[in-house]
């Protein structure tokens, strides 16, 4: 997304300066008008800009994915009850129990109250509410069914968690198991080995080459650990800068969906979050177009966010959608297929709950796979690590023996 500099006057009069980041001028556009207020200028911002933005603004905090969805709940409840929606904002600022939803929450009570809508409200705390849960709201104002808008965010945000957690959870379990595998390493290196190399000095024997070779390793470990550090330090560095680049970005991103096992996982998941927003926005009535670009907006990796906004400019000319994805090589088979026959049959939000229920699914086997997979490949790795420093300290043992009979 590109960084837009706005100059706008706000209700008061005064004149401002804002900084937006977009996909496009009308999309600035539509979110200033969405506030209120009047546009003197948009004009597209630098690298500089953007980077200014950031270190002098502080970022705001992002409300869970649970907490939304228990947000969404209690206000679809609270509204059903025939009560306001300033009172109902009201009563779930005091019984929420996070504390920047609880904050956020006061302060668009306070702009509903001056004449706002609820969604103009609510982009006004940027970087708070998603983006698709403010739109969905701003579509069921406008239809006259925002219960039935909440209700769908509700359902929605207890999916998306259930996902992000399994994901999270298959993608951590084996970095843990390294990092303990790591740590058993080093404990031997500077605990262990030293003590039985005492041990040997006193015999006065020669010591195997391998034996030497982790000797000198785990001397090097002891008194130049600060090497190590800074060695870790200078790779985690340029790791984060290689990942904030837009060639980074996209190479993490295509890594992500080709390395072995968690490549499938991934694609899948893509699958399963870009099916399920699409039905919840198309089922609020929103347009294709706009449901598309708010799809692709939702999306964690960047290659499939660039393939569904250059989806939306083809199906804006007239494309079909599983044309277009049939041809990208991103999207699985089946989703295309099916996004097919919705098409043709007229039942393309059908088709996309289902596959939506599928691709969770396939989420939630590949996950326990891959947990069962990785459990005893990392047991190996931990035992091989463990099995060559046994063998450095046996191999003098061995030799002295020898030389013993």
């Amino acid at each position: 997304m590109a960084t837009y500099i706005c100059r706008v006057i706000d209700k008061s009069g005064k004149e401002k300066k804002r900084t937006i980041e977009a996909d496009s001028q009308d999309r600035v556009q539509q979110i200033l008008k969405a506030e209120g207020v009047t546009v003197l200028s948009v004009d597209v911002g630098s690298a500089f800009d953007k980077e200014l933005k950031l270190g002098n603004f502080k970022k705001a905090k992002k409300i869970d994915t649970r907490d939304l969805s228990v947000f969404c709940r209690q206000f679809v409840s609270v509204l059903r009850a025939g009560v306001s929606v300033i009172m109902a904002l009201d009563m779930l600022a005091e019984q929420t129990e996070s504390k920047t939803l609880k904050e956020t929450l006061v302060k668009v009570r306070d702009s509903v109250e001056k004449g706002d809508s609820l969604a103009a409200a609510m982009r006004k705390e940027k970087g708070v509410f998603p983006g698709i849960l403010i739109n969905m709201i701003e579509a069921g104002e406008a239809s006259g069914s925002l219960e039935i808008a909440l209700e769908r965010m509700s359902t929605y945000f207890e999916k998306d968690a259930k996902l992000k957690s399994m994901v999270k959870s298959a993608l951590t379990y084996p970095v843990v198991l390294i990092c303990v595998a790591i740590a058993v390493f080093v404990v031997m290196l500077v605990v262990v080995i030293p003590s039985f190399m005492g041990m040997f000095a006193e015999l006065d024997t020669d010591m195997p080459a391998f034996t030497m070779a982790i000797v000198n390793l785990s001397n090097l470990l002891i008194k130049r650990w600060y090497i190590f550090i800074g060695a870790i330090a200078i790779v985690v560095g340029l790791f984060m800068f290689y990942r904030s680049t837009s060639l980074g970005v996209h190479q993490l991103a295509a890594l992500s969906i080709k390395m072995p096992l968690f490549g499938k996982l991934n694609t899948k998941s893509a699958s399963a979050r870009f099916a399920r927003n699409f039905s919840t926005l198309i089922a609020a009535g929103m347009p294709m177009i706009e449901a598309i670009e708010i799809t692709a907006n939702t999306m964690d990796n960047i290659l499939f966010r660039e393939e569904l906004l250059n989806l939306r400019d083809q199906v804006s000319l007239g494309s079909s959608i599983s044309g277009f994805m049939k041809n990208s090589k991103l999207f699985p088979p089946m989703l295309y297929h099916m996004i097919g026959i919705g098409e043709e049959t007229g039942n393309l939000e059908e088709m996309l709950d289902g596959c939506a229920a599928y691709y969770e699914e396939e989420v939630e086997i590949t996950t326990a796979n891959l947990s069962k997979l990785m459990e005893p490949v990392i047991i190996i790795l931990m035992a091989g690590i463990v099995g060559v420093l046994i063998v450095a300290i046996f191999q003098p043992m061995m030799k002295l023996y020898d030389s013993i009979g």
